[in-house]
């Protein structure tokens, strides 16, 4: 493998050209802009990890007029557009700012981190305060935004007054560039105080954006589209730019041709089946996508080790909680849909774009439209006629988030259930009482119709260590490995299980023998004999939902 300097965890892209990281060219997105008539406000929506934030910072390099940026897009596309570079390249006032660590259990921390957020701002652009064409007044209110001593109402107007500001210092309108718009407002939501954060982002983005005389143009980006009247409130000329739609999305993610530039680079061509089984499946309008976060993280793990497996580095960048909530909000209907998505299947769903955080969890819909907008799931069909999307799970990585989430609900849900019951007949050998609490169990739990041994382990495993048993699995015991192993230590008690998956419900007593008999062959009780009291001895059967436990007695 050829070593390259791979920029994880980088989005700055200044940092990324001067330092000589790897960099996958995405400029195309400036001239796709500029050779267009550039709406007076661009919401730009993608899923998190998908190059959102390195892309602003690309803008903010080529528009800002206080930077000379012709070394780092030399060679890049845009170069090539030499007019538009003359024309747009640092010729513009531009007020950069990103709300990404806006966050706070309660309402005032998060509003400190808020009014954090615009002092650092400001102190970027304190030359404003040393100029005589900039107005009195504001210059006062600059000072105390950025002593973190301003009040609300100069809170929520600061955007709007620092484009009024450099409007007049440069005598050139602002090109306003806001990331990650949506995640106070989001974190509002979680945590109980949307009402009071929407109302101070409400002002400071409409303020900003509606009939601003200093504005040249804005993007804002974030993950999910807000509906207008709930943030954007009287924005004229407002385009939004979804996965759905059709403009910028090669320049969100990596496009095949981009990672086959990129194995090509780094010389590790005989990767490209285990990045596609993992970190592909992403369509956004007409083209299918790569995560370029799990792909750069993979890329820096084959540098120190070139035998590294591919790892779900998503999973990493967040507590995956829209899921678990999506699991708990679940009926009969939304159970059955995910055990058709983990399994490989399609389900076909109506999607809404428009959403407000308020009512994410107010309908099926809008759970769907959720995972969808956020990365979870993807369209799985180029055509959709009828106003629904076909949906699937994207990828490996995706899937194994899916599968993590399904067990802890499991574990967690299975707490919460009376199973006295099961356990006594686990300790007195009711082999008929354990085949019935198990099975209600199983049918309770979100599966796979594949229904592969491994489930089946897991599930045995969960059910036990979840009530706080020691557990060991796949261990090796007398002249084999034993599937389960449960220990009652305190009345001196083993229960030993093994497990088969039949092929069909005939199957399933002939199988539990089998289990039974490759207890006794390989000897796994023996060892236990000295030091347990009672050792009892179980050969389960699953076929699908329904399952089948025999006894034998050691």
């Amino acid at each position: 493998m050829k070593n390259i300097n791979v920029p994880v965890g980088i989005s700055n892209f200044e940092k990324i050209r001067q330092d000589g990281y790897y960099y996958v060219d995405k400029t195309g997105l400036i001239k796709d802009m500029l050779k267009n008539k550039i709406p007076e406000v661009t919401l730009i929506t993608r899923p998190r990890r998908f190059g959102k934030t390195l892309a602003m910072s690309m803008l903010a390099s080529f528009f800002d007029i206080r930077r000379d940026s012709k070394k780092l897009f030399q060679g890049l596309n845009i170069s090539k557009e030499q007019q538009l570079c003359n024309d747009w390249m640092n010729q513009y006032p531009t007020l950069f700012l990103s709300f990404k660590d806006v966050d706070g259990t309660i309402f005032e921390n998060a509003l400190g981190l808020l009014q954090f957020t615009i002092a650092e701002l400001c102190k970027k652009h304190t030359y404003l305060i040393e100029s005589d064409v900039v107005d009195q007044d504001d210059k006062e209110t600059f000072r105390k935004l950025k002593s973190m001593g301003s009040n609300l109402p100069e809170l929520q107007g600061s955007i709007i007054m620092l484009m009024n500001m450099m409007k007049a210092y440069y005598n050139k309108p602002v090109i306003l560039l806001i990331d990650e718009y949506d995640v106070p407002i989001a974190k509002a939501s979680s945590n109980g105080y949307y009402k009071e954060m929407l109302e101070v982002m409400k002002a400071m983005l409409s303020t900003a954006l509606k009939d601003n005389e200093a504005l040249k143009f804005a993007v804002v980006t974030g993950c999910l589209k807000i509906a207008k009247e709930s943030v954007f409130t009287g924005t004229n000329n407002f385009v939004s730019d979804t996965i759905s739609s059709e403009r910028y999305n090669e320049y969100y993610g990596f496009t095949q041709k981009d990672v086959d530039q990129i194995l090509q680079d780094a010389q590790i061509e005989e990767k490209a089946s285990d990045i596609k089984e993992w970190y592909d499946g992403y369509r956004f309008g007409e083209f299918d996508v790569y995560c370029p976060w799990d792909v750069m993280n993979y890329l820096w793990d084959l540098t120190n080790n070139q035998n590294a497996k591919p790892v779900s580095y998503w999973k990493n960048t967040s507590d995956n909680a829209i899921i678990r909530s999506f699991i708990d909000y679940s009926g009969a209907a939304i159970k059955k849909k995910l055990e058709i998505l983990i399994s490989g299947g399609s389900i076909r769903q109506q999607i809404e774009e428009n959403l407000t955080y308020d009512y994410l969890h107010s309908s099926e819909e809008n759970l769907w439209s959720i995972l969808y907008l956020t990365g979870y799931l993807t369209n799985a069909s180029e055509q959709d006629t009828d106003g629904t999307i076909e949906l699937k799970i994207p990828n490996k990585e995706i899937k194994e988030i899916f599968e993590t989430t399904v067990k802890k609900w499991f574990e967690d849900n299975a707490k919460t259930i009376d199973r006295k019951e099961l356990f006594d007949a686990v300790w007195t050998g009711n082999a008929d009482i354990l085949t019935k609490e198990i099975g209600t169990l199983l049918r309770m739990t979100i599966s796979y119709h594949d229904y592969k041994e491994d489930f089946y382990h897991a599930f045995l495993a969960g059910i036990f260590a979840g009530a706080g048993y020691v557990v060991e699995s796949n261990k090796e015991h007398g002249e084999g490995r034993s599937d389960i192993v449960i220990y009652d230590d305190y009345e001196g008690k083993v229960a030993i299980f093994e497990a088969k998956k039949s092929q069909n419900p005939e199957d399933m007593i002939l199988d539990c023998e089998k289990a039974i008999k490759q207890i006794n062959e390989k000897m796994y009780a023996n060892e236990f004999e000295d030091a347990y009291d009672e050792i009892l001895c179980y050969g389960i059967s699953f076929f699908k939902k329904r399952c089948l436990v025999k006894k034998n007695r050691k």
